[in-house]
């Protein structure tokens, strides 16, 4: 049987097509970009986004992990929603681009918990 209908944006994307897309703030505005996306192998999802962020505010590009769940794509505008206030990001721990920390569900659990998110690996599946 034929499929009429044709999806506007793929559910699926590779990673190195978001690497590297803009984040911006509800408001509109630039905050960064992805620079990386961290896989969680046992679970088999992305446990979280580092996000660089700082260059245009004056905290020399720290880089932050920020949950999935958090990000929206917006295919249109070629970029990635955050939905996270702009002054929480800026007062959440950061990490330095050669000094990234060793994940841990325990340390990804407070990141999570910092910014509003229940951890995915206590959210059951459907």
């Amino acid at each position: 049987m034929r499929r009429t209908s044709v999806r506007k944006y793929p559910d699926f994307l590779p990673a190195d097509t978001i690497k590297g897309e803009k984040v911006v703030s509800i408001a509109g505005k630039n905050l960064g970009k992805i620079e990386e996306l961290i896989i969680d192998l046992q679970a088999g999802r992305v446990a979280y986004a580092v996000l660089s962020f700082g260059e245009f505010s004056g905290m020399n590009g720290k880089f932050f992990a920020i949950p999935w769940q958090a990000l929206q794509a917006k295919f249109q505008e070629h970029a990635f929603l955050l939905n996270i206030p702009k002054y929480t990001l800026e007062k959440a721990e950061g990490f330095d681009k050669d000094n990234w920390p060793v994940t841990t569900y325990e340390w990804l659990s407070t990141v999570y918990s910092y910014y509003g998110y229940q951890p995915y690996w206590q959210i059951p599946r459907l």
